[in-house]
């Protein structure tokens, strides 16, 4: 009789293997901590002329891979650096190769909006799985579309469980809270989060301004007047937006306001903009690593994915710009969803679906 843990159920392909890429060594070892299965050893080299190098340093034959790489910036050289791992394990005859994503670089280029530009999430689903993926799993793609892509099978995962579950915590503490959307492109998402709450939502309008990250929020759509309020996105680059949407909040009576973002891409100006935004709190995942001096002191980690619900504090330099930013681990979502590939158990049902 199974009792799921990794080696009780005869897998499907060989022995499992983990490759981690350069852009979240620690994300990497966290997965491999929660599988309890080591790295495999690499040599991943950039050469004087940018060209970059792999080489495995045991066969991978016959065995059922997953390589661990976000495509966050540097973003052409996380991709390459990816597709290059990928065919090398395509060309030393693994059993079966997944491409494990936690953020997947220019998922927002997903449609021709506009003449004469290209669809270039659509390029970068098929480059890997001509450099070899036989599957993927990566984290709340911008747009559902994008999984349309893929001629290969994958996993899309969503970190609003476990973000919810952290807000769910925190609600005795709150004075009725209010789900804010920055724009309604993200409504229906953000009413699946006002719902785990059972919390009412409001809208920021929003229109965006010519081909760059420049944004104007223009008004609320809803009540949230004498009310904490959580506003919700998928990826914050900038900020400009999601800060915006704060000064438009407290504008309209606010009380306290919460930041909530999957994707933590945080771009130029991106630190400062929280600073000064004044955000009760920030709540973020590690699909994209913080670097250590933009993170808070003793900040708070759920260590696997809210599945598990333990918690985990970190000592963090005092020098830090953000004093209020949580981050939740995916590494625990991460890990399960890959041992459940691995023994051909369904992943729906971690979610109750």
């Amino acid at each position: 009789m199974s009792t799921g843990r990794l080696h009780d159920v005869a897998p499907m392909y060989g022995g499992i293997r983990l490759i981690g890429g350069t852009s979240t060594p620690d994300l990497t070892q966290e997965i491999s901590d929660y599988l309890k299965v080591s790295l495999s050893g690499r040599d991943i080299i950039q050469f004087p002329n940018e060209n970059i190098f792999v080489r495995l340093h045991s066969s991978a034959r016959g065995q059922d891979v997953y390589v661990i790489q976000t495509t966050s910036k540097p973003v052409n050289y996380n991709l390459m650096e990816l597709l290059i791992t990928l065919q090398t394990l395509k060309l030393d005859s693994a059993a079966r190769v997944t491409a494990v994503i936690p953020y997947l670089c220019y998922s927002r280029s997903d449609k021709k909006d506009q003449p004469r530009v290209p669809i270039t999430a659509r390029l970068v689903a098929d480059m890997i799985e001509c450099a070899g993926a036989h599957r993927y799993i990566t984290i709340d793609l911008h747009a559902g579309q994008i999984q349309g892509f893929f001629s290969i099978p994958g996993d899309v995962l969503t970190a609003y469980h476990m973000v919810s579950d952290y807000f769910a915590t925190k609600l005795p503490q709150m004075t009725d809270p209010v789900i804010v959307t920055a724009d309604f492109g993200f409504a229906k998402k953000g009413r699946n989060f006002a719902a785990k709450l059972n919390a009412p939502m409001a809208f920021v309008e929003k229109r965006r301004i010519g081909n760059d990250s420049t944004a104007e929020a223009m008004s609320v759509i809803g009540d949230v007047d004498g009310k904490d309020v959580i506003i919700v996105d998928d990826e914050v680059d900038t900020a400009g937006t999601v800060c915006e949407a704060a000064q438009i909040v407290r504008a309209h009576g606010a009380r306290e306001v919460y930041l909530s973002f999957v994707h933590p891409v945080l771009s130029g100006p991106a630190f400062e903009r929280l600073q000064a935004a004044n955000f009760k709190e920030i709540v973020t995942t590690n699909t994209i690593p913080i670097p250590a001096e933009n993170k808070l002191p003793n900040m708070t980690i759920l260590s696997v994915a809210g599945l598990l619900g333990e918690a985990n504090t970190i000592p963090i330099p005092a020098e830090n710009k953000l004093p209020n930013m949580t981050i939740l681990s995916v590494a625990g979502l991460l890990g399960e969803v890959i041992k459940r590939a691995h023994e051909g158990r369904s992943v729906g049902e971690m979610f109750n679906e």
